[in-house]
């Protein structure tokens, strides 16, 4: 593909654009934006996003995607209640901290475990079911996606390592199904993801 056909595809992708995407996406750059500084209306936003992109994606066959989401909503209620959780002094129980080696190989484990089983169901359902599915990249996305979502909602500095790889592994895979503006959505993350890590090392070492 030439450079005019990509330019042209990214034209053609913006203008069918429909308003639930350009919700989908402003949501959920707000969310990103609120993590960043560790607000709590990353969630509210986020669940925006996440329920608008389980539809979108299942529209356009990236069923790891709409897992993802789905995940994503259920663990945003989750992260809400674990950030707004206070001991008997009244401070928040959750802080932002690195990770140990022992979460360090926690976290490996559960992307591989995740990858694996993903990789797997989408082979099946590219077989008989989603011929348009794109097993390993979506793979990739999703099972770092389930893994910085894990780590976003304990406050872990290397959350933000993990939304690195799903927003690198989801800038072309979205622009490929024609969803352009959610690609450059996940370009626009990809520079937040690098921003909020920086924050957090921030936060984390003092």
């Amino acid at each position: 593909m030439s450079l005019a056909d990509i330019i042209q595809q990214f034209l053609d992708g913006m203008q069918r654009t429909t308003l639930l995407e350009y919700v989908a996406v402003i949501a959920g750059i707000a969310s990103v934006w609120f993590s960043r500084v560790e607000n709590i209306w990353v969630y509210p936003t986020g669940i925006v996003n996440t329920i608008i992109y389980i539809y979108l994606s299942l529209q356009y066959h990236l069923i790891g995607e709409a897992s993802v989401n789905l995940y994503y909503t259920v663990m945003s209620i989750y992260g809400w209640i674990l950030w707004t959780r206070k001991d008997e002094q009244k401070q928040l129980v959750v802080n932002i901290r690195f990770s140990t080696r022992r979460e360090w190989m926690q976290q490996l484990a559960f992307f591989t475990a995740f990858y694996i089983v993903i990789f797997a169901a989408l082979r099946w359902l590219k077989r008989d079911f989603a011929p348009e599915a794109i097993p390993w990249a979506d793979a990739l996305a999703s099972a770092s996606a389930y893994t910085g979502m894990w780590l976003m909602a304990k406050k872990k500095v290397e959350s933000w390592y993990w939304w690195i790889i799903t927003n690198i592994a989801s800038i072309p895979l979205y622009f490929v199904k024609h969803l352009v503006f959610t690609s450059v959505y996940y370009l626009v993350l990809l520079v937040l993801a690098i921003a909020g890590l920086i924050e957090w090392k921030k936060r984390a070492s003092r």
